[in-house]
């Protein structure tokens, strides 16, 4: 499927990385890789995670790219190379979810006066669940959304999603609300246990994004605040409240990875019986988190579906 064999480990040529403020002056990263020949078949805007940056997707980007798409992507403010909160950088902390719809809304409406249509978005995992609210509360208006894994819920086990909610929300109140919730990793885990496990089944892939911390320790970050994670929780409840997902006409593709360790499917599956216009993709246990970079089988099947259902949703002008 994919005529190139980019280099993972390389910004490609074409493509630049800059710092620019947002609304408020915040720095914010982003990296702009404009079409290799006009017209652009449209302006993709790519969001990942939380702990991600854009270098962990040059792969997928490249495979976009070389189908005509224009790419952005932005590191989210506090990690990455976009300005962090807080005196420790490797905290993921976070304030209020409100000001990433901010940045989400500012830079998409640049994206709609400055660069060529159609105008979509692919989003991963917290991402995901950033770019549903934007959509639920009216701030954004692309003509197709991609989700890969996202944080519509987020993966509670053993406990249920209520009680976690709880818990997460008492430990703020026992203790400062910004501390980590747990040592490293994206959530807790036994001593030992494999964090590619959760991500990816490609070792080569898991490999490249070590790489890029290795080569670049300042993108790195560490595990959640109390505080994260009890406004994950209480951000996520919000967007299923009645009423909310049925108000969304934007038509949306949802990858799901059934085994999911660090979102929840079962949210994903709700939302696609909710969403008005959604299309629901679902990958067994040879997928994990991070679709669009595990193990070629799934990722060329993902970037397969993703490719389908763009051409038909917002096709070229």
């Amino acid at each position: 499927m994919d005529s190139i064999s980019p280099d993972r480990r390389a910004i490609p040529p074409g493509a630049t990385v800059s710092l620019h403020p947002a609304a408020d002056g915040w720095s914010l990263r982003r990296l702009d890789w404009p079409a290799a020949s006009a017209p652009a078949r449209g302006t993709l805007l790519f969001l990942g995670g939380r702990g991600d940056v854009f270098e962990k997707y040059l792969e997928a980007m490249a495979h976009w790219h070389d189908r005509g798409w224009a790419i952005e992507s932005v590191d989210w403010r506090g990690q990455g190379g976009s300005g962090r909160f807080g005196p420790d950088p490797m905290l993921g902390d976070a304030q209020d979810f409100g000001l990433w719809i901010e940045d989400l809304a500012d830079r998409f409406a640049a994206l709609r006066a400055e660069r060529p249509g159609p105008h979509v978005i692919i989003a991963h995992s917290m991402g995901g669940h950033l770019v549903l609210r934007a959509l639920i509360e009216r701030r954004i208006a692309p003509d197709a959304v991609v989700f890969s894994a996202p944080m519509f819920g987020l993966q509670s086990a053993p406990f249920s999603p209520g009680v976690a909610a709880r818990v997460a929300g008492f430990m703020t109140r026992i203790g400062p609300p910004g501390r980590p919730a747990w040592k490293s990793n994206e959530r807790p885990a036994r001593p030992g246990a494999s964090r590619r496990a959760f991500l990816t089944h490609s070792d080569e892939r898991y490999d490249d994004e070590l790489w890029w911390k290795t080569e670049r320790p300042e993108l790195a970050l560490g595990p959640p605040s109390w505080r994260w994670l009890d406004l994950a929780y209480r951000s996520t409840r919000e967007s299923f409240r009645p009423g909310a997902l049925e108000s969304v006409t934007t038509p949306i593709l949802l990858l799901c990875a059934d085994t999911d360790k660090l979102v929840s499917p079962a949210a994903i599956v709700e939302a696609a019986r909710r969403l008005p216009h959604a299309r629901l993709v679902r990958f067994g246990p040879e997928s994990a988190h991070e679709i669009f970079r595990e193990a070629d089988p799934v990722r060329l099947r993902a970037l397969g579906e993703a490719d389908r259902f763009l051409d038909e949703m917002a096709p070229a002008a």
